[in-house]
């Protein structure tokens, strides 16, 4: 069997006005959740809640136990202060009111 080195990845975590980046040296077999604990960033978002935060790896949606690989990057998503389909909704109704949109059908108004 082949002995693999341990490897850099990145845990990331953005908000509105800053963003924190931290590399973290891994063992092979580390999972997604595991690199977010060694990179202790906790410390600096407690708000972050690790039993029931959402990850990802290149925007691609992951379970906490999913094995990390080189080079990846780990992301921690906040989670939505709006449901995009009520503010959709809101905006087109706003969008009849104003006569901006067809009351009946919601289409544009030429």
């Amino acid at each position: 069997m082949i002995e693999q080195d341990n490897f850099a990845v990145e845990v990331i975590y953005a908000l509105p006005t800053q963003q924190k980046r931290i590399s973290v040296t891994v063992e092979p077999g580390t999972s997604c959740i595991e690199a977010v604990k060694q990179s202790d960033i906790c410390r600096f978002f407690p708000e972050i809640d690790l039993t029931t935060v959402k990850l990802g790896i290149f925007s691609r949606a992951v379970k906490h136990d999913e094995v990390l690989l080189p080079g990846q990057r780990v992301e921690i998503y906040r989670p939505l202060i709006a449901d995009p389909k009520d503010v959709r909704r809101k905006r087109a109704e706003k969008a009849k009111e104003e006569g901006r949109a067809n009351k009946t059908t919601g289409g544009r108004v030429s």
